[in-house]
């Protein structure tokens, strides 16, 4: 066939591979995929702070250095921070967040973990495509909602990374890796 023809043809195959990429850009499609990776994250981060011996949650690997429990607090304390601080979603009643990272029992630790896993879950899955296109300040920066949601599971990804790290140090295996 002489490349004449074929020019048409390869953009008849390119179009119909690029349109599926293309109709998948909408920002339920953003919350969507936030959502996903949000559970299987949150899935080894409490995993992996159930491994953690609650001896072992005020280690912290030196001096000024967050401990084990400080870590876990802080990330359920920004769970709560950027959505009520950037998307106006209030933390439920009760939930003293600003205050979270000075408790080191595990108990209590993970307790809060998890119901800030679950209000991020509930919030972020209740939010509409006005909400995730809705212009907040995010870092002194215009941004629009769906992007909070994606800081926020980039700050507990980073957190849950020094997590493992820690457990590591600590002869730990992540149970996701046995």
């Amino acid at each position: 066939m002489p490349v004449t023809r074929s020019i048409p043809l390869i953009v008849v195959a390119l179009s119909l591979i690029a349109a599926p990429a293309l109709a998948q850009s909408s920002p339920i499609d953003y919350r969507d995929e936030f959502m996903a990776h949000f559970d299987r994250s949150t899935r080894k981060l409490e995993m992996l702070s159930e491994a953690v011996p609650g001896d072992l949650y005020t280690w912290s690997p030196g001096e000024g250095v967050m401990s084990i429990a400080r870590v876990y607090t802080h990330i359920a304390r920004y769970n709560y921070l950027y959505l009520e601080e950037n998307l106006n979603i209030p933390a439920p009643s009760g939930v003293d967040w600003p205050n979270f990272e000075s408790i080191t029992d595990k108990a209590v630790v993970v307790e809060l973990l998890v119901k800030s896993i679950e209000h991020v879950k509930r919030s972020a899955g209740q939010m509409s495509e006005a909400d995730l296109t809705r212009q907040t300040i995010l870092y002194g920066r215009r941004v629009a909602g769906w992007a909070v949601l994606f800081q926020l599971l980039a700050h507990m990804n980073e957190h849950t990374g020094q997590s493992i790290a820690y457990a590591r140090m600590n002869g730990i295996v992540p149970p996701w890796s046995r």
